[in-house]
């Protein structure tokens, strides 16, 4: 894995990633890839873990339209996040221009559990490319046929000088963790999140975790039964059998902002 990543490495010094253009150009082979394998997604998901073949508004709505929505959402507004924001000015800096620029970390990992295989690795990257890093994304090894799909498909819409996908089961994935990256995303079980963190640390590694845990359904004896039945009814069927949480959707939230640094830049005569 260390030539992959050298080579990760000088293409983001080299600025490649940065131009608003190239994170466009990424973005929208993504959109091509949700788009024209489509079924393929589909039928992979239903082979790894029983999500309903053909029409399957579950499995159509959890890994396809929600990572549209998400990379519409980012197209629409990258141009406007990727401007510097003018601060205001203290005694000290009254001779300098001060504003916050957004500068992407580097190469970033991203570790997507079995249970959305396409969901929970496609929105983080869609993050981490608007902002401008180069990714090394490690799908679940859980998830077979996802799997393979996300490494033969995906690397033919996306630039191989700056992304790469590993597949990688748990020794693999100990020794990846080795490496320095500069930002890490995974998203599973609370007990493999401290071995992510315990290995990030080494490095000084900033994380994003998002953990799995209980999300009880509290059903008062005041309720609305009817009611109340038709909401968990309607949660349910996307949770089981990928996840064992009760009975409400959680939205995993990668914003951009998650996979940039904020800094504050001032003129070479600060006296700061």
């Amino acid at each position: 894995m260390q030539q992959p990543l050298h080579h990760l490495r000088a293409a983001w010094l080299s600025g490649k990633t940065r131009p608003l253009e190239y994170r466009v150009a990424q973005l929208e082979a993504l959109g091509r890839f949700l788009e024209e394998k489509k079924q393929d997604i589909l039928e992979a998901t239903a082979s790894d873990m029983g999500k309903v073949r053909g029409p399957s508004f579950e499995a159509y709505f959890t890994e396809i339209l929600l990572c549209k929505n998400e990379l519409n959402h980012t197209l629409n507004n990258l141009a406007n996040w990727m401007k510097d924001e003018h601060v205001d000015k203290n005694l000290v800096t009254q001779l300098d221009s001060a504003f916050i620029r957004k500068d992407p970390y580097g190469v970033v990992l991203i570790i997507a559990p079995w249970n959305y295989p396409i969901h929970l690795f496609l929105v983080p990257l869609i993050g981490a490319i608007a902002a401008g890093n180069c990714v090394v994304i490690k799908p679940s090894e859980i998830s077979k046929n996802t799997e393979r799909l996300v490494a033969e498909m995906l690397t033919c819409y996306l630039d191989s000088d700056c992304f790469a996908v590993v597949t990688a089961g748990v020794e693999e994935t100990t020794r990846l963790l080795e490496n320095k990256f500069d930002y890490i995303f995974f998203t599973g079980s609370p007990s493999v999140g401290r071995i992510i963190m315990t290995a990030a640390a080494k490095h000084l590694t900033p994380v994003t975790l998002e953990l799995g845990g209980k999300n009880p359904c509290y059903v008062s004896d005041t309720c609305d039964v009817q009611n109340v039945a038709r909401r968990v009814a309607w949660g349910q069927p996307s949770r089981v059998p990928t996840a064992l949480q009760l009975p409400l959707l959680r939205a995993v939230c990668c914003a951009t902002s998650q996979m940039m640094r904020t800094v504050l830049v001032l003129s070479p005569h600060s006296s700061l």
